[in-house]
C-alpha cells in the first residue's frame, strides 16, 4: 500500500535493509485499512466471517461496523473515552470493536469468563464510560458494573446493540485520529496480581499483521483462519481477528470454550488452511486422536504460542497430520509473536529466531547481555510495544524500559542461534546454585509413554534446598504406583544433567489452567509448600 502524504488512513510499506519500513499518513485511523479497504479493492462480496450462523461478507462487515460506529456515538460516548467488552466470539464483537474504533472511542477487551467482583474492579480501574456484552453474561457483568465505584456506566447487551445498529446510518467518517494515538486495550492475564490495562495505539495492529502474520506465516485472502484461543486473548485477537482481516481472508467463528471435541468439529466443517492453538490443546487433540483419526487434512499452516511447545508434541503431531506447527513467544504487551519458527526453519523445542522489524536480547539481573547458553531475562524491543499500563506508572517504568519491554520470560540461545524458552522467571528454580528449567524437564517427561501431561515446580527438601518436583497427568491411571515413579525418576536421571530429575512425583487427574490453557505453576507451588 502506498500513499502520498495529502491522503489519508492510508499504511506505506517500503523496502528496509533488515525488514520492510511500515509508514503512516498523518491522519490515520486503522479501523479503514482493516475493515473499508477491502471493499474498496474489491473483495466486498469475499466472506469476512463465517459460523454456524452463516457467513458475512466484507461488504456486510463494512456497513455493520458503521452502524454500530454510530450506534455507539448515539449514546453519547465520546473520542477516547473507553467501552469495555464483554463480548463472545461472534460478530457482534468485530461490530463493536472497530465500530468503537472508526468512531473514535477505545474499546477494552476483557475476559468473558469473570465474576461480578471481576467486572467491578475492570470498571473502576479502566473508568470506563459504557460496558457492552453478551446477553446470557448479563448476571455477572451488571452486578460488577452496578456496584462500581465513581460516575455512572451504561451497561448494556449486543442485542441492545443491535437493535441500535437497525435506525443506524451505514457509513460513518471515520474519527480523525493519529497511528500514535491510544486506540484500544487488552487486559493482561494478573497471574502475579490484579490484571493491567495494556495500552495499544493505532499502529500497532498493523506492525503485527505485517510483521508476523504476512511475514512469517504467509496469510493470504484465499485462506479459511480458524483461532482456537478467544478474542480477549492477546494470541487469539491477532490469529481469530487481526491476522486474517488484514489479509482480507476468511474467519471462522466458534464461541465455544477451547476444547478437542470442539476444535474437530470447526475443522472438518470448515475446512480452515490456516489454524491457530495452544500448545496445551495440541496436546489434547493428540491425546483425543488415540481414540481415533479426525479430518485434519485442510490445514496447511499451524501455529502456536502462549506457552512453551514441548518438542514431544511438535513431533507427534506433524507424525499425525504431515504439518509442523510454528511456535513463537508473544505478549499481550507486544501485542503478539516476535520470535518464531519459519516454514523454511524449524528447530522442534525453541521459539525459533527473531521476527524481522523486532529486536531482542537476553539480560542477566544487572542488565548485562548474558553469553551464549546462559540463563537470563529476555528483552524485547518493537513498533507494536505497548505505549503504557493504564493508571501504572510503577509498574510501566518496571517493564518498559525506552524502547525496550521486560518480558518476564527466562531465555537462553543455543549454539545454532535459536532462542530456547526456559519459563517464566518466578517459574525458574536454582538447584545447587545452578538455573533448572521447568519446561525442560516438563519435555523429557512428556516422552514417557506412560505420561499424558506434566508440570514441574521447586519444592523445599528437608534441608530447606530447591528440588524440581513433578505433577504428572498419566495416560492410564492404573499406572499409578511406586514402580511408575522409579521409572519416571530413573528415566529423567539417564536423560537430564544430574541436578535436575525431579525428586518428587505426584500423580493428578488434571493439571490447573489458566482460561486460555497455561500451565498453573503457582497454584502447584503452593500445593507443595502446603
Amino acid at each position: 500500500m502506498t500513499a502520498n502524504m495529502t491522503e489519508q488512513h492510508k499504511v506505506i510499506i517500503e523496502p528496509g535493509a533488515r525488514a520492510p519500513v511500515i509508514r503512516f499518513t498523518k491522519v490515520f485511523n486503522v479501523a479503514v485499512p482493516f475493515i473499508d479497504r477491502h471493499v474498496a479493492e474489491g473483495r466486498g462480496e469475499h466472506v469476512a466471517l463465517r459460523s454456524t450462523a452463516g457467513d458475512i461478507t466484507y461488504t456486510q462487515l463494512a456497513a455493520n461496523v458503521a452502524r454500530c460506529g454510530n450506534a455507539l456515538k448515539s449514546l453519547g460516548i465520546g473520542r477516547g473515552e473507553r467501552l469495555l467488552m464483554v463480548v463472545r466470539d461472534t460478530p457482534e464483537f468485530f461490530y463493536v470493536f472497530w465500530g468503537a474504533i472508526k468512531a473514535g472511542i477505545v474499546p477494552v477487551s476483557v475476559n468473558t469468563l469473570l465474576k461480578a467482583e471481576d467486572y467491578r474492579y475492570l470498571v473502576e480501574d479502566s473508568a470506563c464510560t459504557a460496558v457492552v456484552y453478551t446477553p446470557e453474561l448479563e448476571a455477572e457483568v451488571t452486578a460488577g458494573a452496578k456496584t462500581a465505584a465513581g460516575k455512572q456506566v451504561q451497561a448494556l447487551s449486543t442485542d441492545a446493540v443491535v437493535a441500535l445498529m437497525r435506525t443506524a446510518q451505514d457509513s460513518l467518517v471515520p474519527e480523525q485520529t493519529r497511528s500514535d494515538e491510544d486506540c484500544f486495550w487488552l487486559y493482561s492475564s494478573g497471574s502475579t496480581g490484579k490484571p493491567k490495562g495494556v495500552v495499544h495505539v493505532h499502529r500497532d495492529m498493523v506492525i503485527t499483521s505485517e510483521r508476523y502474520s504476512a511475514g512469517i506465516l504467509g496469510i493470504k485472502a484465499q485462506d479459511v483462519v480458524f483461532c482456537a484461543s478467544k478474542l480477549f486473548f492477546s494470541y487469539g485477537f491477532g490469529g481469530g481477528m487481526t491476522f486474517p482481516l488484514w489479509a482480507g481472508a476468511t474467519i471462522v467463528l466458534c464461541d465455544e470454550l477451547p476444547s478437542p471435541e470442539m476444535s474437530f468439529r470447526m475443522i472438518e466443517k470448515f475446512r480452515p488452511t490456516v489454524y491457530f492453538a495452544v500448545p496445551t490443546l495440541y496436546g489434547r487433540q493428540l491425546q483425543a486422536l488415540e481414540a481415533g483419526p479426525r479430518d485434519l487434512s485442510s490445514i496447511r499452516v499451524a501455529a502456536s504460542a502462549g506457552e512453551a511447545l514441548p518438542a514431544p508434541i511438535f513431533h507427534k503431531w506433524r507424525e499425525q497430520t504431515g504439518v509442523s506447527i510454528l511456535d513463537g513467544i508473544g505478549s499481550t504487551e507486544v501485542l503478539h509473536i516476535f520470535i518464531s519458527n519459519r516454514h523454511d526453519d524449524i528447530k522442534p523445542g525453541t521459539s525459533g529466531r527473531p521476527v524481522p522489524g523486532y529486536e531482542v536480547k537476553i539480560v542477566d539481573e544487572a542488565g548485562n547481555p548474558v553469553g551464549q547458553g546462559e540463563v537470563g531475562t529476555l528483552m524485547v524491543k518493537g513498533e507494536s510495544n505497548a505505549r503504557c499500563y493504564w493508571n501504572n506508572p510503577q509498574k510501566t517504568a518496571l517493564t518498559m524500559r525506552g524502547e525496550w519491554l521486560d518480558t518476564g520470560d527466562m531465555y537462553t540461545i543455543d549454539e545454532q542461534g535459536y532462542y530456547v524458552n526456559t519459563g517464566r522467571g518466578d517459574d525458574m528454580l536454582k538447584v545447587g546454585a545452578m538455573w533448572c528449567s521447568p519446561v525442560e524437564i516438563e519435555s523429557k517427561l512428556l516422552e514417557h509413554p506412560k505420561v499424558r501431561e506434566a508440570a514441574v515446580v521447586g519444592r523445599a527438601d528437608d534441608e530447606g534446598l530447591i528440588k524440581p518436583a513433578a505433577y504428572v497427568v498419566l495416560k492410564r491411571s492404573d499406572d499409578a504406583s511406586e514402580a511408575t515413579v522409579e521409572e519416571m525418576r530413573q528415566f529423567c536421571k539417564s536423560q537430564l544433567a544430574g541436578y535436575k530429575y525431579p525428586r518428587w512425583f505426584t500423580f493428578v487427574d488434571e493439571l490447573p489452567k489458566t482460561v486460555t490453557g497455561k500451565i498453573q505453576r503457582f497454584k502447584l507451588r503452593q500445593r507443595s509448600e502446603a
